[in-house]
């Protein structure tokens, strides 16, 4: 697929994927969220990878929002497909079995904030501001932001941001859990690739088995306690766990297949 509304780079083995619509605020639209699933689905393969960082065009947006000029287009029957489409996009990321990192340079609003809040680690420069405001709008959030928000900020913090539409600004969303660093714009992604790098030195079944298991902790229909023993039982065994422990135990750095 050509990539018309992102940029994709891969540099020792990190795919940067930058929203590319600045002079939207890299708003979502169908294009976006068509590149975004494939590369997510197709155009990247995780086995030869160390991680994504997603980022925005520019210096003043992560990603403004959904592109709302496509909403008075839509009847009922289209507005339930739009949003379905965003679910299964954000899914596949929030599921994707290496680490994911939102690098937020600028506003992070609706559609954007629920992208970022599909990564698994969020990071944001000084300037970023968070926030969910589609009842300004008179909608609800499409993409999963009621659900993702609640488990970052929990009930209370999360209803207020999406009940008043208010923003909140970097350190008050570190200080929410919502992102875990705060640092100059210049260095998101430096400080992105090292997260990804340090990543890189561990197990990597290890890894994309973590992840599958803090995600089932959230999925209502998943014993996310019994998958983590048969995953635990699973490692026992495995090639990975016996050179992790050996390598432990003889105090010297894993050999970790793949890496």
């Amino acid at each position: 697929m050509e990539l018309k509304t992102i940029l994709l780079t891969i540099n020792d083995g990190i795919a940067l994927v930058t929203i590319n619509r600045p002079k939207a605020m890299n708003a979502i639209n169908d294009d976006v969220m068509t590149e975004l699933g494939y590369l997510f689905t197709e155009g990247l393969n995780p086995k030869n990878l160390k991680g994504v960082i997603i980022t925005g065009a520019g210096d003043k947006a992560f990603v403004a929002g959904a592109d709302i000029t496509q909403f008075l287009k839509l009847d009922r029957d289209g507005g339930y497909a739009l949003s379905k489409k965003g679910h299964i996009v954000y899914n596949t990321i929030e599921n994707y079995s290496i680490p994911v990192i939102a690098a937020i340079n600028g506003y992070s609003l609706g559609g954007g904030n629920e992208l970022a809040m599909a990564c698994h680690i969020r990071i944001a420069s000084p300037n970023a501001k968070f926030g969910q405001p589609e009842v300004n709008l008179g909608i609800v959030t499409g993409y999963g932001g009621t659900q993702r928000l609640v488990q970052y900020l929990g009930k209370g913090r999360a209803l207020e941001m999406l009940l008043t539409g208010d923003m909140i600004d970097a350190e008050k969303a570190l200080s929410y859990g919502l992102i875990t660093h705060v640092v100059e714009s210049e260095s998101l992604i430096d400080k992105a690739s090292k997260i990804i790098n340090k990543i890189a030195t561990k197990g990597p079944i290890s890894v994309a088995n973590t992840i599958a298991l803090v995600n089932a902790f959230f999925d209502k229909n998943e014993n996310a306690y019994e998958k983590e023993m048969n995953y635990f039982g699973d490692a026992i065994v495995s090639e990975e766990t016996k050179e992790g422990v050996t390598a432990f135990l003889e105090k010297r750095k894993a050999n970790f297949k793949g890496n």
